[in-house]
């Protein structure tokens, strides 16, 4: 899946999700909850922040049963989240496997180039 149609895919299903009452686009993973717990933020906001997401990197598919690949979303204008996203194209679906907050000593200014 090129990159380009992952990035359109998962705006299109974050959309889709938020018009839903039950949420069931996006699925997350018990990893992808406890952190979202730790951060402190709503699984909302997240979800709401993956409308805008951009891709920062992609991971092979060899060891992997999903399609997947690191995006940095923002709660507030002021507060990016790192996300790792399996993309479900068959069921028209999300999973969220992680969500963390980018930190300064792994992370450049831009929250999307890891430091080397």
């Amino acid at each position: 899946m090129d990159r380009q149609v992952k990035q359109d895919f998962i705006r299109r299903i974050a959309e889709l999700n938020s018009s839903q009452p039950s949420g069931e686009s996006i699925l997350w993973s018990r990893h992808g909850i406890s952190e979202l717990l730790n951060e402190g933020w709503a699984r909302s906001a997240v979800e709401r922040g993956l409308e805008r997401s951009e891709i920062i990197e992609d991971y092979r598919t060899i060891t992997r049963p999903l399609p997947d690949c690191l995006v940095i979303g923002w709660i507030e204008p002021d507060e990016p989240f790192h996300a790792v996203v399996a993309i479900d194209e068959p069921n028209d679906r999300l999973l969220i496997v992680t969500v963390y907050k980018p930190t300064a000593s792994e992370w450049e200014n831009d929250w999307q180039t890891r430091k080397r």
